[in-house]
């Protein structure tokens, strides 16, 4: 029997795609992004409450410092240090401080006693708050900022890939440094050491130090510690909330056997799939040398990795299905 060209173009139009691993990451990929842009804004949100706070308890802090401590006492031991050295005192450029409230409480057998309640003051950042704050960063460099919630405290799941990613987050937040690394970078760990430091009198240890304040201003302080907290819990709920859908998801993947099948499931979900997807390769060739992004990498003088690549044009294959 012969077949004619017409014949032979609906029977290519008809060859179905056949998934492997590499293409059913990318679905899975399309559709963990859907779900991390429903409930992305609440992370969002959490930043943008922390960052005006964070600039307001700045203001606060100062006022309670300069109080206890005022600017004149600083300049006079400034003073002697020049002249007596380290016997003239101690001053630390300090962005940690303590402040608390005299209070009373009652024992089991109903005694009052003095206590306080004791509020933490932090400007620098936390592990887990940093690849919170810098998720989108992180994602957007090939990283993995969810390393940590991905084996949800249990430190027996811990594998090379956990201890890989642990590094190169570490790495690029600046928790981690090395000698030959490029010293005109200022990483994120450094960027916020530097936003905000006070002098004040003592040593680094900074509990040695509690300002003692009403307990208006204490409560304020109370609400900063809440609003970075926050940012860390949103995170860890946007995961949650991602990784419950996507180990469902992954289950129905694995059963699939072609592009047909994935494509019915996003089209009834809303998950933006299409077939030129598939082809990571030259989709990331279009991507990368876009007039746009070739432009880009033509200005830049430095050589970009595979995983930078990749990034960027991830990135880009993104923002054109939106």
């Amino acid at each position: 029997m012969q077949i004619n060209n017409n014949q032979k173009g609906n029977m290519t139009k008809e060859r179905k795609i056949t998934l492997n691993a590499e293409k059913r990451k990318v679905i899975a990929d399309q559709f963990q992004s859907f779900y991390e842009d429903k409930v992305k804004d609440k992370l969002v949100q959490a930043k943008e409450s922390y960052d005006l706070m964070r600039e307001k308890a700045k203001e606060k802090i100062n006022q309670v410092v300069r109080y206890h401590q005022p600017q004149e006492d600083i300049d006079t031991i400034r003073k002697m240090i020049q002249k007596y050295n380290r016997s003239g005192g101690e001053l630390y450029e300090d962005n940690c401080f303590y402040v608390e409230r005299p209070i009373m409480k009652v024992d089991d057998e109903g005694r009052e006693y003095e206590s306080k309640d004791e509020v933490h003051v932090r400007f620098n950042m936390g592990r887990n708050f940093a690849r919170a704050y810098y998720r989108d960063e992180l994602k957007a460099k090939g990283l993995n900022p969810d390393f940590q919630l991905s084996i949800n405290d249990d430190y027996s799941k811990r594998n090379p890939k956990y201890y890989n990613d642990e590094s190169a987050v570490n790495t690029y937040l600046g928790f981690s440094n090395s000698s030959n690394e490029d010293k005109s970078i200022t990483k994120p760990v450094a960027k916020w050491e530097s936003d905000f430091q006070l002098w004040t009198i003592g040593s680094s240890y900074c509990h040695s130090r509690q300002f003692k304040v009403d307990e208006s201003t204490l409560n304020f302080f109370k609400m900063y510690v809440a609003s970075a907290d926050n940012v860390i819990k949103e995170h860890e709920q946007m995961y949650s909330y991602v990784e419950g859908k996507m180990k469902t998801l992954r289950l129905g993947l694995k059963s699939y056997r072609t592009f047909d099948q994935a494509k019915a499931l996003a089209d009834k979900i809303g998950v933006v799939l299409n077939e030129t997807m598939m082809n990571e390769s030259s989709s990331l060739a279009l991507s990368i040398y876009s007039p746009e992004n070739l432009a880009s990498l033509l200005e830049d003088k430095e050589v970009l990795t595979r995983d930078q690549k990749i990034a960027i044009a991830r990135q880009q294959m993104q923002q054109s299905v939106n």
